[in-house]
């Protein structure tokens, strides 16, 4: 199974019929420049932000403009990164969930019956998108569409974790693993979550 190739836009388009029956919001684009344009459409100035570690988005554009600092937003992961003390900024990590007016992310799989899926290793990635956050902005390639929940964890325990291991590997000098799974099925709470999905091959 090729999970770094697109799917036709029946399929997509099937995806997204579901997705938004099951309550994401979904907007479609062509390309990673457009994504980028979105988001920051979507996120009022002023907005109080978060994000989760996500390879998609750095490679959309918007963590390099996190970095630079020329944006409208308030980042609450500054407050994160200068705290030295782990204690404290585990404390951070846990109450900007809640603080953050906009969390944005990425997700490992989306099923075509309209289903995300998400996991992380420590939970830090994921612990906002099922209640804690207020606003959910999630970022993802059209290459994470799978069949089915069995798709989508064969997608994340034949594919996505290979990739992950090499990427953390680089970055902590440690593997990954399997910690914390988040499957989002249905959203109650209108335009709470919200999909660009991008019709290009982004992420792992």
């Amino acid at each position: 199974m090729d999970y770094s190739k697109v799917p036709n836009n029946k399929t997509i388009e099937k995806t997204i019929g579901a997705l938004k029956n099951n309550g994401i919001d979904v907007i479609l684009v062509d390309t990673k420049e457009q994504a980028l344009k979105e988001v920051l459409k979507n996120v009022p100035a002023g907005s109080k932000i978060m994000n989760g570690s996500s390879t998609t988005l750095i490679q959309v554009g918007f963590a390099e403009i996190l970095k630079s600092g020329n944006h409208k937003w308030k980042n609450l992961h500054e407050n994160i990164i200068k705290e030295k003390d782990r204690g404290k900024q585990s404390d951070l990590r846990r109450k900007v969930l809640t603080d953050a007016d906009y969390f944005l992310s990425s997700v490992n799989a989306i099923t075509q019956d309209g289903k995300l899926m998400a996991v992380d290793f420590s939970g830090s990635r994921v612990g906002a998108l099922p209640f804690a956050a207020k606003n959910v902005l999630i970022v993802a390639g059209a290459n994470k569409i799978v069949v089915d929940l069995e798709g989508a964890f064969d997608r994340i325990k034949n594919y996505v974790i290979n990739l992950e291991n090499e990427r953390a590997m680089k970055v902590y000098g440690m593997k990954s693993g399997f910690g914390k799974w988040v499957i989002i099925e249905k959203e109650l709470n209108p335009n709470r979550i919200k999909l660009i999905l991008v019709k290009e091959a982004l992420g792992f």
